[in-house]
């Protein structure tokens, strides 16, 4: 029997610059923005007819490294399991890319990037990004790689949104979609969870209005705010299976330390977010998140009509962040527009977090779908 290697392998963020001033990007606030620069990794090869493209989009707290190794690196990419040779999304097959999002830490423009007009990071003057803008980004660094069409977008959560956008914006340039664990708007009780984050950081007194830039950070607030979210990507079954009530081995001095290894955990979260993220990144993209609504005032029959696109649809039972009733309502508009959408719900305990975790599930469902794209096209 042959050993298959699944193993994506070393791999290298690149970076794509464009928007150079006078012309900038316009943003949907009606602000222009540039020279913006997006930071990018490609796994698998381009065909000739350049029609084997997946565009994977991240969620609120990922990068551009979706899959495989840096050099030194002891863990892969945010949803390695998922990517590369022989894995759902199959690199001996498809030439995949993923971008961090403008607005974001990771490599791209954001707020903690230098501002050419004062040399100094932007901080609070950087501008609102939304969705769109998001999206409007990454359709340039598709232009730049000379990709007409994508065989599919997907992507879960804030990537899910991400998904929604170029089904409305740009459906030309799709073929197929895969939006997981997402929602078309966000209800006043999710963005009540993202608005606590934002008090906790702007609460630190190291937030300083965004001007933290070469002096202490907003840590804790920054920690307060990703132990709050974190909460919302599990679900109660998985933190009892998880957690239970159990106390710590060896507890703290204080008496109101960490004594629960749920307490535990959650604080072990916070406080490895802070050494990868930005404080005011979170602010953005958070209130990115919340303004998303491509329902705008529209029917639900005409959000998604003219899009010539298969749309592949999946929710998990537990997310009580993003319910499955949310992805339910994407598949009805899609049905409403005469899109062909198939809608799949995974029986899973893990809650909303099931996207990066029900591998097996997603493997079957996404690689099925994209062999059925593959051979229609």
């Amino acid at each position: 029997m042959v050993e298959l290697n699944t193993n994506t392998g070393i791999v290298e963020t690149k970076h794509f610059t464009f928007a150079n001033p006078p012309t900038g990007l316009l943003l949907e606030s009606g602000k222009s923005l540039g020279p913006i620069t997006l930071a990018y990794e490609t796994y698998g090869k381009l065909n000739l007819q350049k029609s084997n493209a997946v565009l994977v989009l991240h969620a609120l707290s990922g990068d551009a490294h979706a899959a495989g190794f840096h050099n030194g690196d002891k863990h892969p990419g945010w949803w390695d399991p998922l990517i590369g040779p022989e894995k759902g999304i199959d690199t001996n097959k498809y030439f995949v890319i993923c971008s961090n999002v403008i607005g974001g830490c990771r490599g791209s423009t954001g707020p903690s990037s230098t501002n050419p007009r004062t040399n100094r990071p932007y901080g609070i003057d950087f501008p609102i990004v939304t969705i769109g803008d998001m999206v409007n980004a990454q359709k340039h660094l598709i232009d730049h790689l000379g990709i007409e069409k994508l065989l599919t977008v997907t992507g879960g959560s804030m990537g899910g949104m991400q998904v929604l956008e170029w089904m409305v914006t740009y459906p030309d340039r799709i073929h197929s979609a895969i939006p997981i664990a997402t929602t078309m708007k966000h209800t006043p009780q999710q963005i009540a969870f993202n608005e606590v984050g934002r008090q906790s950081i702007m609460a630190d007194p190291n937030w300083k209005r965004g001007d933290y830039y070469g002096s202490s950070t907003p840590t804790k607030g920054l920690a307060v705010a990703r132990m709050v979210g974190h909460i919302t990507y599990m679900s109660d079954v998985s933190m009892a299976e998880k957690f239970g009530r159990r106390f710590k081995t060896s507890k703290e001095p204080s008496k109101f330390g960490a004594e629960f290894e749920v307490e535990g955990y959650l604080q072990y979260r916070g406080n490895n977010f802070v050494k990868r993220f930005d404080a005011n990144s979170y602010l953005y993209i958070t209130k990115a998140i919340d303004y998303f609504n491509i329902l705008n005032g529209k029917k639900l029959s005409d959000i998604f009509k003219g899009l010539d696109a298969k749309v592949l649809v999946i929710a998990f039972k537990s997310d009580w962040l993003y319910p499955p009733y949310q992805s339910r309502e994407i598949t009805k508009a899609c049905k409403l527009a005469g899109v062909d959408a198939t809608y799949c719900e995974v029986n899973s305990t893990y809650g909303h977090d099931a996207f990066l975790l029900e591998v097996e599930e997603e493997t079957h469902l996404i690689a099925h779908f994209l062999r059925r794209i593959s051979n229609h096209n």
